[in-house]
């Protein structure tokens, strides 16, 4: 594995995620492989999560890891080619990406989504430069328009929970005060597509998917019939992605919170969430300490998606 970006770079997604769980039962089992290489994490936006489990996975495999904060310790990068840089941005990434590089052997970098242009933001305009002027293999975690190694994650742990060969499994947005990209629900739906597994998307009108990424789901605008008869749902809110409300939020309808009331429509669903979550606004306390929460058990598992990815690519070397 050069790069690591989304789902098709996998290649076989079943083999992939066996491979993961050979990973979880045995995480140090391939600690020789990072022996004497380094990671550098670069980060242009807050992470809990991805930037513990990335680092976790990297030691695992008995790595170095660098981690930088752009903005926070390191200079302002300015992104844009022909501008006159007499702002706050004192570095270009076309000089500190190449520099970047000599200090490592594989860059993770995360940088959300600006909202300022769709046409930038879903061409990964941050990750591709890094892909195209570092030389080293590069892995997402988490860009503009998608965050696979949280969906990796997902895929890995609704296998290690399902109860039925073939799940149903639903995507249902949720409210927010906030306007969140849409990266985590289009790797989602990018991964169920591709996934053994019946696939729904529930949202209110105005709410679409890039059909990139939502592919052949079914699309539901009730989402109480969506709720029916599913195994897992996977709770997420995310901005409007369709002209000319890109990046803007269209509504705040607590109708769409996650409760008991709708989880009883179910088939005992699991609950997942990529976290953090805001409580009672996607998801009800009581739901979210049930027995059917799996959110921990899903977050732990991005350990793993992360340490199969180092791993492919550290054989690549």
């Amino acid at each position: 594995m050069r790069n690591y970006i989304g789902v098709k770079d996998l290649g076989n997604l079943n083999n992939a995620v066996k491979e993961a769980l050979k990973i979880k039962g045995n995480p140090f089992a391939y600690k020789h492989l990072g022996e004497n290489k380094t990671l550098l994490m670069v980060f242009f936006n807050a992470s809990l999560r991805t930037r513990l489990s990335t680092q976790k996975a990297a030691m695992n495999l008995g790595m170095n890891v660098m981690v930088l904060d752009i903005n926070q310790g390191a200079w302002k990068l300015e992104t844009e080619r022909g501008v006159v840089m007499d702002g706050d941005k004192p570095e270009h990434m076309l000089e500190a990406i190449p520099v970047m590089a000599q200090y490592c052997d594989i860059i993770a970098v995360r940088a959300f989504a600006q909202f300022e242009s769709k046409e930038e933001d879903y061409q990964e305009k941050v990750l591709r430069q890094f892909i195209k002027y570092s030389g080293k293999p590069v892995i997402s975690m988490e860009g503009s328009c998608s965050h696979p190694l949280q969906a990796l994650a997902d895929m890995i742990t609704i296998e290690e929970f399902k109860k039925v060969t073939r799940p149903k499994v639903v995507l249902t947005w949720a409210p927010h005060p906030k306007a969140l990209p849409q990266a985590v629900a289009n790797s989602f739906a990018e991964f169920m597509n591709e996934a053994d597994v019946d696939f729904t998307i529930t949202h209110p009108e105005g709410y679409a998917l890039s059909p990139q990424f939502s592919g052949n789901a079914i699309i539901e605008y009730d989402q109480d019939k969506a709720f029916e008869g599913a195994d897992f749902i996977y709770a997420k809110n995310w901005s409007a992605f369709e002209d000319p409300n890109y990046g803007s939020v269209l509504s705040k309808d607590m109708s769409w919170t996650v409760n008991s009331q709708k989880m009883s429509l179910s088939n005992n669903a699991f609950f997942m969430h990529c976290l953090p979550v805001r409580r009672n606004m996607i998801v009800s306390d009581e739901v979210i300490e049930s027995p059917q929460s799996i959110v921990v058990q899903e977050a732990k598992n991005r350990e793993f998606s992360a340490q199969l990815v180092l791993k492919r690519m550290l054989e690549a070397l």
